[in-house]
């Protein structure tokens, strides 16, 4: 199984911003409980999925917020590698050998893919609003598209 890097770090973002507020606190109270010092920009883009984060910065921010990491790790995988309501789970590699003209928008969307991930690239899971874009791009209605993509299934 092949991880999407970029995808897992927004998911694991998306967990430690719901985290933080499920604690009822803003960035900067957050940062008066680690015990190093970091920026309210880090922790921003660490809740954006744009930086990544390092296992001890992790688990510092988990035991600040009073959770196992193994948990959140747990709910990042759920979300990311268990297929979801609304999302498909595709290999880029079957979406660009196909040839169709209606699917062009898509496939240049997944040589790009390929092509900025290299050989560490493979999969990727669409959510409902993706989805729905590709249809307009595609000029497909979403329900459609989803029918197609589920032949470039990778499991």
């Amino acid at each position: 199984m092949l991880i999407d890097a970029e995808e897992y770090q927004r998911v694991l973002g998306d967990e430690l911003r719901k985290l933080r507020r499920s604690r009822g606190w803003t960035r900067k109270e957050l940062n008066q409980h680690l015990q190093s010092e970091i920026s309210l920009q880090t922790l921003a883009t660490y809740e954006l999925g744009t930086r990544q984060c390092s296992v001890v910065r992790l688990v510092e921010l988990c035991v600040a917020m009073d959770e196992l990491p193994q948990d959140l790790l747990a709910k990042v995988h759920r979300r990311v590698f268990v297929d979801e309501p609304g999302r498909v789970r595709v290999d880029l590699r079957k979406v660009v050998a196909d040839a169709s003209a209606d699917l062009l928008p898509l496939r240049r969307w997944a040589e790009d893919r390929l092509r900025q991930a290299g050989e560490h690239a493979g999969e990727v899971a669409l959510d409902l609003p993706a989805l729905e874009r590709m249809g307009e791009l595609c000029g497909l209605p979403t329900v459609d598209l989803i029918a197609r993509l589920r032949r470039y299934a990778s499991r």
